[in-house]
């Protein structure tokens, strides 16, 4: 979270498996927003970053995501 002067600025990082269509990564951004403007943050100050990673990338159990 980044303060400027007396306001909050909140940057969301969400992790996914790669995949997920610009649809339902729009829907998650959204989402998230909507959650802080509940809170009475401004929308326009929440920041928030999608990474997807492919799942060979991502560890489980000590094994690749696809493995698991």
């Amino acid at each position: 979270m980044i303060l400027l002067g007396d306001k909050i600025m909140p940057i969301v990082h969400v992790h996914l498996w790669k995949g997920f269509s610009e649809e339902k990564v729009k829907q998650i951004i959204e989402g998230i927003t909507k959650v802080f403007v509940d809170i009475d943050i401004p929308k326009q100050a929440v920041h928030i970053v999608v990474h997807q990673t492919p799942k060979a990338h991502w560890g489980i159990d000590g094994k690749p995501a696809t493995e698991s």
